[in-house]
């Protein structure tokens, strides 16, 4: 039987400083022109993009202009994710004029807040008559727990407690409206993420009655007699977006059954795993084996029969959701960047009750492949969903493609995954490293400096690394006297092959390694320096039997990043090429691609469409000839146009 362990520290982004060749560059792109780029589209200040209106309704709703909301019911949310962003960027790198703005901003939300702490404004300016009285398709609670999320990363970063108070105040008047009370409802948002907040807000504040909150909303949901089918009967089964229904997809929701009893990820995705996200928060905080065991349990239907490759989820745009096992489509599936995102927070929070490595290794996963491949190498272009194969004809003109966009776009009118790229990029100090007593563990391979807490000691950690390139790293310590504790480090899954030395002397690591992690334990000097190279070479990856749309194919990997073939280094039609897996595959450096990457390059075969003249089909094998490949890192594709592209690739 499963048991919650006492949870890991995790470590703030405040608490590290990443120079890293790799991620300073996102993190400078961010700070520089990701975060100035949302604050212009929140002001509807992008030409030819589609406007937010966000700002705009927060200003109707305090009182400073006149008007009609516009846009999405949850509006508010890119207003947040924009401050939380900005938080965790102030906390490494201050900025006077940045904070000045967003102050600003903050005193505009704050204003438009009600008497009763309330804040809302498509139901302030809108349906003020209406509030909560449709969980399961308004947002209400979701919008507010982006908020609750910002503010506590703006008081984190700054120490200001305006916003912190306004969402305090918010949680506070959620707290009378919820519960099992008289006159309460005992209800919860369509879509989770107030769950997970309102641990965030108990863990800064103390205050045990969001831990409460937050739990009651878990243990509720799925209950019976069904709230949110009951909620809709009182609506005479009106659904906000598309008007009478017939019945309601409690599976869209996670709310068919109490989560405990949830064998399988089913529904929209990025409420499964802010939900799985929240369920991990408490079962490491409260020691509930039985809800851990249920995040076990989904953890590994999800990752293990319905994740891609490139630790996307999400195969149908249908509800933006699962399907069934080994359903994952390449060139229609949905992979949103929002739900990549939320796999990093489910495997962070997995992380911190258990140092397992698989946990690390679906974080890592998802974070190099999906979530930056969302964001174009400008930082003003972003997918909504990342396919694994794209024919741009069939993307224009198809409408089973419509979602799948062969290009980033510059905003989006549902803008969600844009300022949640920016804030995970910028509070990723917070993934590498956890400690407890006496163990300092590193989850991921990023260069730069942290002062941790291991038990009463403070160590200060230098990390060197040539990741994602090449798995070169090195460990070094800033200690005012010799200390003793343990130093783990993960042995990531795609690692066949490394050598460790401590002062150059070779350590035999093989036996130290536990759950994917190498447990070092000695009296550390501020002259020890450890040296632990992961050898990186070209892995084929082949796919389960029953994971119908890559059989017969190949993808291919090299540490932690999967690659693609694209139609700018392969010339068209990608899917008439072939690939023979047991050739020798070489990889260089490639200074020019995009700043510089990793590719690898073989011999393909390519089937030839001359000999077809005007024939759909033919009884005669097509004619093929050989021609060099080059594949690029997944995350890098679409910068250069549109084109053909494909992660998996037949096999000859």
């Amino acid at each position: 039987m499963s048991t919650v362990n006492k949870v890991l520290n995790t470590v703030t982004p405040k608490e590290v400083r990443i120079v890293d060749e790799f991620w300073t560059k996102y993190n400078d792109l961010v700070r520089q022109v990701v975060i100035p780029y949302q604050y212009d589209a929140l002001h509807d200040r992008i030409a030819d993009a589609e406007p937010s209106y966000a700002i705009q309704n927060f200003e109707i709703a305090a009182g400073r202009k006149e008007g009609q909301f516009n846009g999405f019911v949850f509006q508010d949310t890119d207003v947040a994710k924009w401050i939380e962003a900005v938080g965790y960027s102030l906390m490494t790198h201050p900025d006077a004029e940045l904070e000045r703005l967003t102050d600003q901003v903050i005193d505009l939300v704050a204003e438009a807040q009600g008497e009763d702490g309330y804040l809302n404004t498509y139901f302030t300016i809108k349906e003020p008559d209406k509030r909560w009285t449709n969980l399961a398709d308004c947002h209400e609670l979701y919008t507010a727990g982006h908020m609750i999320e910002a503010g506590v990363a703006y008081y984190q970063a700054t120490g200001k407690k305006k916003l912190l108070d306004v969402v305090c105040r918010l949680a506070d008047y959620i707290d009378t409206v919820f519960g099992t009370g008289e006159g309460q409802l005992r209800g919860y948002d369509g879509h989770q993420e107030i769950e997970l907040a309102l641990v965030k807000l108990y863990r800064l504040t103390g205050e045990q009655r969001y831990l409460q909150l937050s739990q009651f909303f878990i243990d509720e949901r799925g209950q019976q007699p069904n709230f949110l089918e009951q909620e809709w009967e009182q609506r005479d089964r009106i659904n906000f977006f598309v008007g009478k229904t017939n019945d309601i997809n409690l599976q869209y929701s996670q709310a068919h059954v109490p989560v405990r009893e949830q064998k399988e990820a089913v529904g929209h995705a990025v409420r499964a795993v802010y939900m799985y996200t929240a369920m991990a928060d408490l079962a490491g905080l409260t020691g509930d084996t039985s809800l851990y065991q249920a995040c076990q349990t989904l953890w590994n239907n999800m990752v293990h029969k319905q994740m891609y490759v490139t630790g996307g989820i999400g195969s149908t745009h249908h509800g933006e959701a699962f399907t069934i096992d080994y359903d994952l489509p390449n060139d229609s599936g949905y992979s949103e960047t929002c739900a990549a995102v939320g796999i990093v927070f489910f495997a962070h929070r997995m992380l911190q009750i258990e140092a397992k490595g698989e946990y690390a290794d679906v974080l890592e996963r998802a974070l190099y492949n999906t979530v930056i491949g969302g964001m174009a190498q400008d930082g003003k272009h972003y997918f909504y969903v990342n396919p694994l194969e794209v024919w741009p004809s069939a993307c224009h003109h198809n409408p089973g493609k419509h979602h799948v966009k062969p290009v980033r776009q510059k905003w989006f009118g549902c803008s969600c995954c844009p300022p949640n790229i920016a804030r995970l990029v910028s509070s990723l100090g917070q993934y590498i490293y956890s400690t407890n007593q006496d163990t300092i563990y590193t989850h991921l391979y990023i260069g730069g400096e942290a002062e941790l807490t291991v038990g009463e000691q403070s160590v200060v950690i230098q990390q060197e690394s040539g990741y994602p390139w090449n798995g070169a790293t090195s460990f070094s310590f800033q200690l005012e006297q010799p200390q003793s504790f343990t130093l783990a480090l993960r042995l990531p899954g795609w690692c066949k092959k490394a050598s460790l030395t401590i002062n150059g002397e070779s350590i035999e690591y093989q036996s130290l390694v536990q759950d994917g992690y190498i447990y070092i334990q000695r009296e550390w000097s501020v002259d020890d320096r450890v040296e632990w190279n992961m050898k990186m070479h070209v892995q084929v990856i082949h796919s389960h039997p029953r994971l119908r749309a890559a059989s017969g194919k190949i993808a291919l990997q090299h540490g932690p990043l999967v690659y693609c073939l694209e139609q700018a280094d392969n010339g068209e039609l990608i899917s008439a090429l072939s690939i023979d897996p047991a050739q020798s595959l070489t990889t260089r450096f490639d200074a020019e691609l995009l700043g510089g990457a990793v590719v690898i390059e073989g011999t393909a075969t390519r089937e030839l469409t001359s000999d077809w003249d005007d024939h759909l089909y033919q009884d005669s094998p097509p004619t093929i000839q050989e021609q060099p490949f080059t594949a690029i890192p997944y995350f890098l594709w679409a910068n250069r146009g549109e084109g053909d592209m494909a992660v998996w690739i037949r096999k000859n």
